[in-house]
């Protein structure tokens, strides 16, 4: 039960910080879930107690992160920059881990032997683009910085891993032979690339035929998609290669699959983009809160002496590991595609961009308490220095980034936006209002098209009810119209009249306790009516008789108010299109929606044409589209914001098509 309440609580302490986050951006998000992780280890719960597991924390957490990042990468930018990845995943992380060791067991030789200085060299080198990715939101960072940063931590975590293996295997046993560790690191290495990526064409292979045979079968496909990184990295890990390398080989044959199905399978493909968004957002903030929750488990068994000369420790491998990336790149031991104008400002985001997170923090973890029969004295001084590079990189990203980045601005606001779209939609209702045919389906499709604008707009409930008011005023002027013409006679106006009357009150401002009372009299006179009735009706011949001719009135009267309601409708919703401008249109969609459902309360039976509402909201969707396009022609739209109200416009009539079945 306390693993369950543990659970709920590290995903409550995610969303708490999401939402901070929400309210204010300018504070990096994994800070706000370090600090949750924090006050939730604060909690008087030993449900909070958390013991990590490194084989399961890999393989539930790191496993499911690195497929996703694989299968969202491009194979084609792959291909052609393999060599610069190669140096800048894998050379750079053997350099970087070659030198802070040396440096750090020269240094401290009696504290850090070679092999133990290598293992905390090899857990401090990989670096978080998901982290990176947290701290330029909104920032513009230059596309080729951001390329090669993204595809450095999609491989050099795998670097770190393998190599912390080789230094922990070094310790344990005091040995360590060049030509042995470089096989085992191939062997890993390639080995890990190699599995990954036959066991992934497998699974593609699966998937594909199984789209080919069947239309639907999402519930199969998502499934498999979702449970490849565990099983990959199981038998990978079983077969002593690397498990992360084989799951990030897993994911980018994975994102071969979707290039070639960009359209062949787009609900499945919506449904599994959108699952995995989820799962690595919860995922990610996971191991940040994770962080917050075990620092201070971890500072609780360190005295204030110890922690002084740990954060000095940390400071000085992070600053040596930032040298080495600016040193690096500047002197084009790696090439990511940047000028001679920008070569030292991309050096410099390149080193700043070393920032450090879940590997970092699982590595750190993953050590073992005890080596050799006998407790491992340096694991938590390890992990300590671990959690503290983590913070010092990503404080000293969200510092530096604004600094040198230019802020992220678009080029229309999000007021720009909600009008234009308010007038879109305008305007594809009033080409359907235009159409003089298909009436009640017309009025479903307006209904829906309106449901666009709910999102962007807060009901001004004073606005409706005047809107109402004026709208059943038009009604009533019809009514009286259409009797001065002689269309309805003077009962028949009589009765829509007081139908009218009784439409006003359910859409006027009532308490509580007004239609609790309305509630209550309608339920006991209606008990009280089928009670006595049947008596009545078998004591009274003649009653039942009257009883039989008041129904047929009461259908006639149906027949009369559906004849005027279809009419009335009609000019209520003129009234509306005249008046209707871009701050009243949820007001508008409301009173329109009001009137729909009286018809439709008078129409019951009376099943609408599926095929003709299909038809018009396709036209609909045209005229959204043709809207914006004329609009941007005209120069009257920016070219983003055109292409966002397209983006939207699209999702929407996604989402219809998708709701057919």
């Amino acid at each position: 039960m306390e693993l369950v309440l543990g659970t709920i609580l590290l995903l409550a302490a995610v969303i708490a910080a999401n939402v901070v986050h929400l309210i204010y951006p300018r504070i990096p998000l994994a800070i706000y879930q370090i600090v949750a992780g924090i006050l939730l280890a604060s909690l008087p719960t030993s449900a909070t107690n958390f013991t990590m597991h490194p084989e399961l924390f890999m393989m539930v957490v790191i496993a499911p992160l690195m497929f996703n990042d694989g299968q969202n990468q491009s194979f084609r930018y792959l291909s052609k920059n393999t060599r610069a990845i190669f140096s800048i995943a894998i050379m750079l992380a053997l350099v970087t881990v070659i030198v802070t060791g040396c440096l750090l067991h020269l240094a401290m030789p009696k504290v850090f032997p070679l092999a133990l200085a290598f293992t905390l060299a090899a857990i401090i080198t990989p670096t978080d683009a998901v982290a990176v990715k947290s701290l330029t939101t909104n920032v513009t960072m230059p596309e080729n910085v951001s390329g090669a940063l993204e595809y450095e931590s999609l491989f050099n975590d795998a670097s770190g891993i393998v190599l912390l293996d080789l230094a922990l295997t070094a310790y344990q046993s005091g040995q360590f032979s060049l030509g042995h560790g470089l096989w085992i690191f191939a062997y890993v290495f390639f080995g890990g690339i190699i599995f990954g990526a036959v066991l992934g064409t497998i699974l593609i292979k699966l998937r594909t035929r199984l789209m080919r045979n069947h239309v639907d079968i999402g519930s199969i496909v998502i499934p498999i998609n979702v449970m490849t990184p565990l099983v990959v990295y199981w038998l990978a890990e079983e077969l002593h290669f690397s498990g992360i390398l084989a799951v990030v080989a897993a994911g980018i044959v994975h994102s071969i699959l979707y290039d070639r199905l960009r359209l062949t399978s787009t609900k499945v493909q919506i449904a599994t983009t959108t699952i995995w968004t989820i799962i690595s957002d919860a995922l990610n903030g996971l191991v940040f809160v994770l962080l917050g929750v075990l620092l201070p488990q971890v500072l609780r068994r360190t005295s204030l002496l110890s922690l002084t000369k740990l954060i000095v420790i940390a400071l000085l491998l992070y600053l040596v590991m930032t040298a080495m990336r600016f040193v690096w790149v500047r002197w084009r031991l790696v090439r990511i595609g940047s000028t001679p104008e920008s070569l030292s400002k991309d050096s410099l985001l390149m080193a700043i961009g070393g920032i450090h997170g879940t590997i970092t923090l699982s590595l750190a973890f993953s050590l073992p308490v005890a080596i050799n029969d006998h407790a491992f004295v340096f694991r938590n001084s390890i992990i300590l220095i671990a959690a503290i590079v983590i913070l010092i990189s990503i404080l000293v990203g969200a510092v530096a980034y604004p600094l040198l980045l230019p802020a992220k601005a678009k080029s229309f606001t999000e007021e720009e936006f909600h009008h234009q779209l308010t007038a879109t939609v305008q305007y594809a209702i009033n080409q359907l209002n235009n159409r003089s045919t298909a009436h009640r389906e017309k009025a479903v499709v307006i209904d829906q098209l309106s449901t666009q604008l709910n999102l962007y707009h807060q009901l001004d409930q004073q606005r409706y009810q005047h809107l109402m008011a004026a709208a059943h005023q038009v009604e009533l002027d019809t009514v009286d119209q259409l009797n001065a013409d002689g269309v309805i006679t003077d009962r028949e106006a009589n009765f829509y009249a007081r139908f009218i009357s009784h439409a006003v009150f359910r859409h006027s401002q009532h308490g509580f306790w007004e239609y609790f009372r309305l509630l209550w009299h309608r339920i006991k006179w209606r008990h009280f009516q089928r009670r006595h009735l049947q008596h009545h009706l078998d004591q009274n011949p003649q009653l039942k008789q009257a009883v039989q001719d008041k129904m047929t009135v009461a259908k006639q009267n149906r027949q009369v108010v559906q004849r005027i309601l279809k009419i009335t409708s009609k000019k209520v919703n003129q009234y509306l299109q005249s008046v209707e401008t871009p701050e009243n249109a949820n007001e508008v969609a409301l009173v329109r929606r009001a009137y729909l459902q009286q018809r439709e309360l008078f129409s019951r039976g009376q099943e609408l044409d599926s095929d003709t509402v299909n038809h018009l909201f396709i036209d609909a969707f045209q005229y959204e589209h043709s809207y914006v396009q004329e609009r941007q022609a005209a120069g009257k739209l920016k070219p983003e914001l055109a292409n966002a109200l397209n983006e939207q416009i699209s999702t929407d009539e996604l989402v219809y098509v998708q709701s057919l079945d």
